[in-house]
Parts: structure tokens; C-alpha cells; sequence
């Protein structure tokens, strides 16, 4: 049965994938696709006699769309206080996001400093180049565009937003507080006993300067956040609020017209997203753990729940892959392979506007992955973008 048909362009050759068992957005098929230039051609079920190459039966989905990782700066600094160039960080990296089976890549990279990270600031822009100027050069086998994510306790965030955003490269941006006592650090006492050990002082005089900082930063943070907010929605850019934990940071968004809501901290602040009709982002290293890293709530808890609309992969790019199977597959969530995969693919993609790719269907981009299984674990065997073998 033919689900969709195109039309080849001229002159290019048609490449049919055969013996594969496809996910598309609301079932999995039996069957064969055909692409030719950039383009999916047709979707083909029941087709045992169709020639081309053979999957082995093995999966066939869309190439993955991470819209958050923060992975590009681990390469820059691969040991602490060994910066690394950032082109050649960047081809590094690219290995890995393409190894891990995303073809789309929104790389998080951090505007404004904290205190743990004040390179910060200067390592921005050189970023950007360097992502820009390896995709030019057709060096990158992923694409890679950038995910601006804010630090509204940093003075110098608004103007580091303000000299970045223009960029053609950059396609969505993020809020973000990093405090001890807030969002995602809602323990004090544990940043002050770390305070303690790093600088030797007494309690008493961490915690004076651990107040010292939040005064501080709340007069910074209440001028930088709506200058931040009024930069993106003048760009229409898409705009995520991150870790939100209570209930009044989802008021806070929404107020602000943010539509999505990053790793929510907590079962309320999720339940409250939800309700009010925002996306919501779960981190996809959280479900492998069992947990999150910091004490907030388990991505698991959120999934049983209906929480979760995307998975991404934060800090681990392979976790994507795992993670969509995992849910997909494991019993213990309620969600389907389809419902899965449909949160590492067409659900990012349709947040971050990009409409042409996230489903394997007739028209759209000829974003595929081959994924086998053994002993339960996906793997990557090949990988197209734009219609071209990547991996």
C-alpha cells in the first residue's frame, strides 16, 4: 500500500531503502522508502518486492533533534583550565552528535558568566565562529545551529545577547538563573558547604557572602531578564523558560509569552506547564540515571504523568537515542515508539520552526537514521542528511 508519493528531481538518482521497519509519526510500518536530492519521495508498506537497499528489518527513523546540549563547551575545555581551540573543538563534537544520531543540533551555549565559569563571556562569540565558519566549509556532518541560553545574574548578559542574536545561526533562546536557593539549586546549605571547601572560610562567612550574591544578582537578574525576553520575541525567535520549580515561575513565563518550560524541577511546576498549555523539555540522562544529578525531579515520575512533550540531551548526546527506546520500548512507560520518538524528533523540530524535517513522510528532508538492537541497546548503523550517507 503506497502511504505517500513525490515526484524525483530531475537527473538525481532515487535511493530506496528496503526490509525496513519504519516509525513514522503514528505507527510503525513494514515497508520501504524512497528519497532522492534532499527530499523523501514515498513511504511504502507491504513492499517485500521492492529493490533497493536492504535494512535487515532493522529500524528506520527520522534523525534526531536535540534542541538543548551543552556539549560544545566540553570539548573547548576538555580538562579544567585546558582551553581548547574552538574550531577544532567543534569538529569534535560534531563527531560525537552525528555518532550519536542527531542530525540536528541546537547547540546550548552559554551567554553570561557564573562564578564557578566566568570564561564565559569570552568564549561566546569565538563559539559561534567557529560553528559557522566549519559549516560554511561543509566540514560538519550534522547541522549545527545555536541555542542562546541566558544567565540573568550577569551585567554583561544583555549586551553578549545583543551582539549574538542578529546571527543567522542563532534560532532560539533560553532564561536561566543559577543561585544556590533557586531553581535548580534549591539547596543553600549544600552550596555553602562547597563554598566552605573551596575557599577555606567559616561558615559564617560563606553565608554572608552567599547573601552578599543573591542580593546582588537580584538587582541584575530583574533588569537583564526582560531585556532578554523583549531581544527574542523581537527576533521571533522561539523562547524557553529553564528550571522552572515553582508554580509562580510558570505565572512568570507565561506573562512573559514563554511557550515552553526547560527541565522543569518539580511534579507543580510541570503539572502547572502543563496545564496552562506549554511544552515541556525533560533531560534524557535523567530517565537512564533513574534521577536527576541534583536532587530535582525524576524525568520517569514526569513521563508516567504525561509531562514530558521533548526529550533532550543535555549533557550526554548519545543519551537521546537510549532514552527514546527505552520509552518506547520498556513497558514501564506508558508511552509508544512512536510517542518516543516523536519527542526526540518532530516535536523539537516543530518547536525550534523548523517544519521541513522530524517525521519520515513525503516532502520532508531526508533526515534518517538506520538504528539496530542488540541485547535491547539502539545503535546507529548509517545515517543520512539531506538525502547524503553522514555515517
Amino acid at each position: 500500500m503506497t502511504i505517500s508519493m513525490g515526484n524525483a528531481l530531475d537527473g538525481q538518482e532515487v535511493t530506496v531503502l528496503t526490509n525496513a521497519r519504519i516509525v513514522l509519526a503514528d505507527r510503525v510500518i513494514s515497508g520501504h522508502v524512497s528519497f532522492s536530492g534532499e527530499t523523501i519521495l514515498a513511504v511504502e508498506e507491504d513492499s517485500e518486492q521492492a529493490t533497493g537497499q536492504s535494512l535487515s528489518g532493522d529500524y528506520l527513523i527520522p534523525g534526531l533533534v536535540d534542541i538543548h546540549t551543552d556539549h560544545f563547551e566540553k570539548h573547548v575545555f576538555p580538562r579544567a583550565h585546558v582551553r581548547w581551540d574552538p574550531f577544532r573543538a567543534a569538529l569534535a563534537h560534531d563527531a560525537q552528535i552525528i555518532g550519536s544520531g542527531i542530525t540536528t543540533v541546537l547547540d546550548s551555549l552559554c551567554v553570561g558568566a557564573t562564578l564557578k565559569n566566568p570564561e564565559r563571556r569570552e568564549i561566546l562569540a569565538p563559539m559561534i565562529d567557529a560553528l559557522e565558519t566549519a559549516q560554511s566549509g561543509g566540514m560538519l556532518r550534522a547541522e549545527h545551529l545555536v541555542h542562546l541560553r541566558c544567565e540573568i545574574t550577569d551585567t554583561d548578559a544583555t549586551k553578549l545577547m545583543e551582539d549574538n542574536i542578529g546571527r543567522d545561526i542563532v534560532r532560539m533562546v533560553s532564561v536561566m538563573e543559577h543561585l544556590p536557593g533557586r531553581r535548580q539549586s534549591k539547596n543553600v546549605d549544600a552550596y555553602i558547604e562547597r563554598r566552605m571547601a573551596e575557599t577555606g572560610h567559616s561558615r559564617a562567612q560563606a553565608e554572608r557572602d552567599t547573601q552578599e550574591l543573591l542580593n546582588f544578582s537580584d538587582d541584575i537578574s530583574a533588569k537583564v531578564r526582560p531585556a532578554v525576553v523583549a531581544l527574542a520575541h523581537e527576533h521571533k525567535l522561539p523562547l524557553l523558560s529553564h528550571d522552572d520549580t515553582e508554580p509562580e515561575h510558570i505565572d512568570e513565563a507565561l506573562d512573559e509569552g514563554i511557550l515552553v518550560s526547560e527541565f522543569p524541577c518539580t511534579l507543580e511546576a510541570a503539572r502547572k506547564a502543563k496545564a496552562h498549555g506549554m511544552l515541556t523539555v525533560g533531560g534524557a540522562p535523567n530517565v537512564l540515571r533513574g534521577g536527576s544529578q541534583s536532587g530535582n525531579v525524576a524525568v520517569a515520575d514526569l513521563l508516567t504523568e504525561g509531562l514530558v512533550d521533548i526529550l533532550a540531551s543535555d549533557y550526554v548526546p548519545r543519551s537521546m537515542l537510549d532514552c527514546a527506546f527505552k520509552v518506547g520500548l520498556d513497558d514501564a512507560f506508558a508511552a509508544t515508539l512512536t510517542d518516543a520518538i516523536g519527542m526526540v524528533t518532530k516535536t523539537p523540530a516543530a518547536v525550534a520552526g523548523l517544519s521541513d524535517r522530524g517525521e519520515i513522510s513525503a516532502g520532508k528532508r531526508a533526515d534518517l537514521l538506520q538504528v539496530g538492537l542488540q541485547d535491547g541497546h539502539p545503535f546507529v548503523k548509517q545515517a543520512w542528511r539531506r538525502g547524503q550517507r553522514v555515517l
